[in-house]
């Protein structure tokens, strides 16, 4: 069995802190003089703006935010169906089976994006933008859209 090795350069060693003063890193070890953040356990917690009122709560927090409740399909130019031979059902199974699909989407839109040779395919999607519905009737195809 083969161990990988790391390429060169790509680790470094880690900086030894205290190590006397000619390293760079000694007597403070890079943590200046006194202060909190020098201290053993002294961190600030995020957004911390020492005592002043911190930015996420000046703010207003009030309204709608309709990004919530959006649906990202997966995008799947014409030219990427070419991969599928003629007459053949084109649906989300299939085109995850040949990897143009891939993680977790809401559906499938096809988009208009290069050429697609006449093929007479059957596809079951869940949108498709006008150039792409127009551009696959004039190849012949049938689309169906499924309802999200």
């Amino acid at each position: 069995m083969s161990t990988t090795v790391p390429r060169p350069g790509a680790r470094h060693r880690r900086k030894r802190l205290g190590s006397g003063e000619s390293s760079g890193k000694g007597k403070t070890s890079g943590k200046g003089h006194k202060g909190q953040k020098a201290r053993s356990g002294g961190s600030l917690r995020l957004g911390f703006e020492g005592g002043q009122m911190p930015l996420i709560r000046r703010i207003p927090k009030r309204g709608f935010n309709n990004a919530v409740f959006t649906q990202r399909f997966a995008p799947v130019n014409l030219n990427s169906l070419d991969l599928f031979s003629d007459g053949a059902k084109v649906d989300e199974a299939s085109l995850r089976q040949v990897g143009l699909v891939k993680g977790e989407w809401a559906g499938i839109k096809i988009l208009g994006g290069g050429k697609l040779k006449p093929k007479n395919l059957i596809l079951e999607v869940h949108a498709a933008s006008g150039s792409a519905k127009s551009a696959l009737e004039a190849a012949g195809a049938k689309i169906t859209l499924l309802k999200r």
